[in-house]
């Protein structure tokens, strides 16, 4: 008898939902203070999840919320960079 398997999930630290790990993407700053985009979610470093969402990510940009979670500044590139991962993850959606 084979039993469902448990889906991990993750809370985004803009919205405060909890979703599955797949739809999230995590940010790190690792030990350096360099943060980055984590898509494989298994980096060194302390990170924090947020949901690929246009909305979402424009949020986080205004009430400067990765910047609170990771306890360093954030730069626009970033923001720029989540902003066309979430536009990709959308278009590959719609195709489906």
């Amino acid at each position: 008898m084979a039993g469902q398997k448990k889906v991990p999930m993750r809370k985004c630290v803009v919205t405060g939902e909890m979703k599955p790990k797949k739809e999230m993407v995590r940010i790190v700053r690792s030990k350096d203070g360099d943060v980055s985009i984590d898509l494989t979610g298994k980096k060194a470093g302390r990170g924090a999840y947020i949901t690929l969402d246009k909305e979402c990510i424009l949020l986080a940009k205004k009430k400067n919320v990765l910047a609170h979670h990771l306890k360093t500044e954030i730069a626009d590139t970033l923001y720029d960079e989540l902003l066309q991962l979430a536009e990709k993850e959308t278009a590959a959606r719609n195709e489906q």
